[in-house]
């Protein structure tokens, strides 16, 4: 005969060994999903430039962007939420690489499949474009959208756009406001 100490280790031992199995196929099946389950970028491009002032002794650009993405496939059963955003990136003798979120949104996956598509033209910047000094005029200016996966176990881990379908566009070499 068993004790009860010998059968509750048994089941409790018999439990750690199933919750190990399931850990390690739930592991298993997170393998590639970055490079298989990406959004679709359908437009993502300079809509109208508002102004680009010098403010404070920095320059500073507001602007308007077109936006059509789809994020649906990006989800799958262990994904929480995306948190997508929309970075302009530009070069500076100063700075080699510039990046600056302009616009940023959390999409949760108990969201509907239609809140999952973004389609939405002449959206205004949530934060202004603004270089450390006044290097913003006449530079090319590179629009790219990005996501972070945020899952419910694992780890967090970072997507962004194709480079070959990034958008750019040049900022004048004046300062102009109210366009």
């Amino acid at each position: 005969m068993h004790t009860v100490w010998v059968r509750l280790n048994a089941v409790v031992f018999f439990g750690l060994s199933a919750l190990l199995g399931f850990s390690i196929l739930a592991a298993i099946s997170k393998i590639g999903h970055s490079n298989r389950h990406v959004p679709i970028v359908h437009k993502l491009k300079l809509n109208k430039l508002k102004s680009l002032k010098t403010h404070g002794g920095v320059d500073r650009a507001l602007l308007n962007f077109d936006l059509h993405v789809d994020l649906n496939p990006a989800f799958h059963w262990n994904i929480k939420q995306l948190f997508v955003y929309v970075v302009a990136s530009y070069k500076t003798e100063t700075n080699k690489n510039n990046q600056i979120v302009l616009w940023d949104k959390i999409v949760e996956a108990v969201d509907s499949p239609e809140n999952k598509v973004i389609k939405q033209d002449s959206i205004f910047v949530k934060y202004a474009l603004v270089d450390q000094g006044a290097d913003l005029r006449g530079r090319d200016v590179k629009l790219q959208i990005m996501w972070d996966h945020m899952p419910l176990t694992g780890f967090l881990y970072m997507g962004e756009q194709d480079k070959k379908s990034v958008t750019s566009f040049t900022l004048p070499y004046d300062y102009t406001s109210g366009r």
